[in-house]
């Protein structure tokens, strides 16, 4: 499951922030990197506060006291399992 699939008011744990290994899109991978720099690694819990009205973007996530507004395409990027015990 995706962090971007995940409800309004749940909560999960991230698995993995997924990398695209062709280098034509090397941006994309500089995105990746930087989701991991603000936090998003394994084993962090969390969850998504609000989304957009217009297809669901931007969508609202918290992570431990700290809220980012990541694009939906941003949230693809992140693996999730469900909400933790």
């Amino acid at each position: 499951m995706r962090l971007s699939d995940l409800k309004v008011k749940q909560s999960a744990i991230i698995q993995k922030v997924h990398r695209l290994e062709n280098e034509q899109n090397a941006q994309a991978d500089l995105v990746a990197s930087r989701l991991e720099t603000l936090g998003f690694i394994p084993g962090t819990t969390v969850q998504v506060i609000t989304k957009g009205i217009f297809g669901g973007d931007p969508i609202l996530i918290q992570i431990g006291f700290t809220r980012f507004a990541l694009r939906k395409i941003e949230a693809e990027k992140i693996e999730i399992e469900g909400a933790p015990a």
